[in-house]
């Protein structure tokens, strides 16, 4: 688990985190980190392939490329893991930054790693958004990459779930509660005990002044 800087009380993302590696296992192939860089929020979540040493090690070399480089877009991210990891066993990864100038977020997503952003109550129709993951493997084979902006409302929550995390998560996600609380919720009745489990959930304050 990495997390390069903490979130401070007034930051405009709430966080809340829950995670287990496989078991028998004493490291967690997956990783997260959250860099505030500006104006902007950078969420990453990184699951190196098979689980243990290995994988966690490729899963934090994504981490520490995007925390020190977390002012590039999210598609010039990817492409600096990709660089990082062509000696790993590579990773599976989804990466958001919201944009607190102009209330939006974007996001992109390569593999498995499940990104559902729900949104508050006042917020306009779709209720929830899914990320549009792409086939492949950073650092062994990345996709052609496009990344997806919308705008977002105070509120709004956005999950990353690794694989360790059953799909069925999302069905009923409910957003009432804290965040921290949520990523509990979500670990104690969907992770899988053969694999590495992850789950990060970020609460989009925006500005004093958002809508």
């Amino acid at each position: 688990m990495m997390e390069s800087q903490p979130i401070q009380p007034k930051s405009p993302v709430e966080l809340g985190i829950w995670t287990r590696p496989s078991s028998g296992e004493e490291e967690n192939g997956d990783c997260y980190l959250v860099k505030t860089h500006g104006e902007n929020v950078v969420i990453g979540v990184a699951d190196g392939l098979g689980h243990g040493k290995e994988a966690s090690h490729a899963a934090r070399i994504a981490m520490e490329c995007i925390d020190s480089h977390a002012g590039d877009s999210l598609i010039s991210l990817f492409r600096c893991c990709h660089e990082e990891l062509k000696n790993t066993r590579g990773a599976v990864m989804s990466l958001a930054s919201f944009h607190t100038t102009d209330n939006t977020m974007s996001w992109v997503g390569v593999g498995n790693v499940a990104g559902v952003l729900i949104r508050a109550g006042a917020s306009p129709v779709p209720q929830r958004e899914t990320i549009l993951l792409r086939g492949g493997v950073v650092g062994l084979n990345l996709p052609q990459l496009y990344a997806t902006e919308m705008a977002v409302y105070s509120g709004d929550t956005l999950v990353f779930a690794t694989d360790g995390i059953s799909r069925s998560f999302a069905d009923n996600l409910s957003i009432q509660d804290s965040p921290q609380h949520i990523a509990e919720e979500i670990g104690s009745h969907f992770a899988v005990d053969t694999d590495d489990a992850l789950v990060v959930v970020a609460r989009y304050r925006g500005q004093t002044n958002a809508k």
